[in-house]
């Protein structure tokens, strides 16, 4: 699965919003960006899923909730991470460079001991150190429900490629609105952001 999120040409951008671990068991759903029939034709040929189900939003997106069978693999890359007091605050941002980012919180000594005993063939980089106010959920936490609706439309639409592939009426029409209201919703949500994390 995970060459699948990181790899494959039909999958633009996806993110783990929820899972449970139990070590018997796994489930974890994601959402994408992409073309959701040739994500499920190729999911069908993964012996390790055991389950799944999709729920196709809008023209490109989809979440999929995914039932995968537990290896020692699985078990050695989550156990780490899902042991004593931490949270992972979601999402998992999955990289087309094959590398996945995500904010860990919990207890100093746990966070390193997680960061020890992480498999070897997992090269860890620690990217910033902060409080529960530096984790995405925190961040985006200070949008209001619109200013988040109008920024995810926006990153899946492409208003953020550089060069830009939709405009402010692109928006507009993703979420029922007047473009002169997606723009103020963007630039709102644009500021509070930026000052969030630069104020830090």
């Amino acid at each position: 699965m995970y060459d699948l999120w990181t790899s494959a040409e039909f999958v633009e951008r996806s993110d783990a919003l929820q899972w449970n671990f139990t070590g018997d068991a796994f489930g974890i759903l994601h959402y994408a960006v992409g073309d959701a029939d040739a994500f499920e034709a190729a999911i069908e040929t993964i012996p390790e899923v055991l389950d799944y189900e999709l729920l196709r939003t809008g023209e490109d997106g989809f979440y999929v909730y995914v039932r995968d069978a537990t290896t020692d693999a699985l078990g050695e890359l989550f156990g780490p991470i899902t042991e004593g007091g931490l949270i992972v605050v979601p999402p998992i941002r999955y990289h087309e460079d094959g590398t996945v980012t995500f904010s860990l919180f919990g207890p100093d000594a746990e966070i390193q001991a997680a960061v020890e005993n992480a498999p070897e063939a997992v090269e860890v980089t620690i990217e910033e150190v902060g409080g529960l106010d530096a984790t995405t959920a925190a961040v985006e936490a200070q949008l209001t429900e619109r200013q988040r609706e109008a920024v995810a439309a926006a990153v899946d639409l492409g208003y953020y490629e550089v060069p830009r592939e939709a405009s402010h009426e692109d928006v507009a029409d993703a979420i029922d609105c007047a473009p002169s209201t997606a723009a103020e919703h963007l630039r709102k949500a644009e500021s509070t952001l930026i000052s969030t994390v630069f104020s830090q």
